[in-house]
């Protein structure tokens, strides 16, 4: 069994198919027959993990497993406390409601890297950073539900996936380590 930890740059397709605009997966990843275990959108930056194991990767991204997904979360406004406890709660985002989640307030990590390109940044409204953790991975979570309590997400990192982090496992962007399994 392979298991590939990959730090996912901004603006990369979770997928190794070519694409007509962007890098792939296959730009950064020359470990033949893996695949990612869940996506991101290209532009949320990150934990991807990929693997040739078809049970592994189902139980990683498969919501019946509930594998805890950490995201750090720039959004711009002064996140409150009745923001916070809005984001933690379940969440009606229309076409579903979230489960509870963990969602603080950190300072801005040491260890994370600048974006490339910046994120845009007004000087007249100040940013926030959020811890949100996740047992569940819907398309664009994470967004939504930030957007949904006035907090809309400037930047969102994925440090961590179940057992897996970035904080453990420090990886720039573009860069990958195999997990002996």
């Amino acid at each position: 069994m392979k298991l590939i930890l990959f730090n996912k740059p901004f603006d990369v397709m979770c997928q190794f198919s070519s694409h007509p605009t962007r890098e792939t997966l296959a730009n950064y990843i020359k470990t033949p027959n893996v695949y990612p275990a869940g996506r991101l959108d290209a532009d949320s930056e990150g934990l991807v993990l990929l693997t040739d194991d078809g049970k592994l990767q189902h139980k990683i991204s498969h919501p019946n497993w509930k594998e805890s997904k950490t995201y750090l979360v720039q959004v711009e406004g002064d996140a409150t406390p009745e923001q916070l406890a809005r984001l933690a709660q379940p969440l009606d985002l229309g076409d579903f409601t979230t489960l509870p989640c963990k969602a603080v307030r950190i300072a801005e990590p040491e260890w994370i890297w600048p974006r490339n390109p910046p994120i845009r940044e007004r000087a007249n409204i100040p940013t926030s950073w959020l811890c949100i953790i996740l047992s569940e991975g819907k398309n664009r979570q994470v967004r939504r539900m930030t957007a949904a309590v006035g907090l809309p997400t400037l930047r969102l990192i994925r440090s961590g996936i179940g057992e897996y982090s970035l904080a453990s496992h420090p990886l720039l962007p573009g860069e990958s380590m195999e997990i002996v399994g």
